[in-house]
């Protein structure tokens, strides 16, 4: 995923200050992202150079000032431009899997013990999943398309956890039954 187009994406939304895109990226179950922190500063430093966006420094009476960040409308042609892009293909990089690939030279145990691991954490994730799409916080929802779209994405997310699930499952069964 291009930080810049989340960034562009979240700031279409509403003005957005650095801390607040970084609590966002993490809350998001879809715009998965495992950059650090400097990151979103530098992409906001970048776009505000390409006039992408503006900063204008807020004043609060409770707490530090903060600069508070606004797509321009030359960040919302750009994000228009790059939503119109051809999708890529999606990528699945599990590392799961490539422990998976070697996990024969485990004993039986082990390798029961580890698949039972992998099992918790996509039950977890599936749980969270559920959750984030309950709670629906992170939907801008600005219209009826917009919603549906974000609802359709949560469950995507969902489904892929599910079947993740029942996989692992059956692969705990078959290798149960190969014993």
């Amino acid at each position: 995923m291009a930080i810049k187009y989340a960034i562009l994406g979240f700031l279409s939304w509403r003005d957005l200050s650095g801390y607040d895109l970084k609590k966002m990226f993490g809350d998001s179950m879809f715009l998965y992202w495992s950059g650090n922190n400097n990151q979103i500063y530098r992409t906001l430093g970048q776009l505000h150079k390409e006039g992408l966006v503006t900063g204008q420094i807020q004043h609060q009476e409770s707490g530090p000032s903060k600069k508070m960040y606004t797509i321009t409308e030359k960040g919302r042609s750009d994000l228009r431009e790059w939503v119109l892009s051809n999708p890529e293909p999606p990528q699945l990089k599990s590392s799961f899997l490539i422990q998976l690939a070697w996990a024969d030279q485990l004993e039986p145990g082990k390798l029961d013990t580890l698949l039972e691991r992998y099992e918790h954490e996509v039950e977890m994730q599936l749980l969270m999943s559920r959750e984030q799409k309950r709670r629906n916080q992170l939907n801008p929802a600005r219209t009826q398309r917009e919603a549906y779209l974000w609802e359709m994405i949560a469950e995507n997310w969902i489904n892929f956890y599910k079947t993740e699930l029942a996989w692992v499952r059956q692969v705990q069964a078959e290798l149960a039954a190969k014993q």
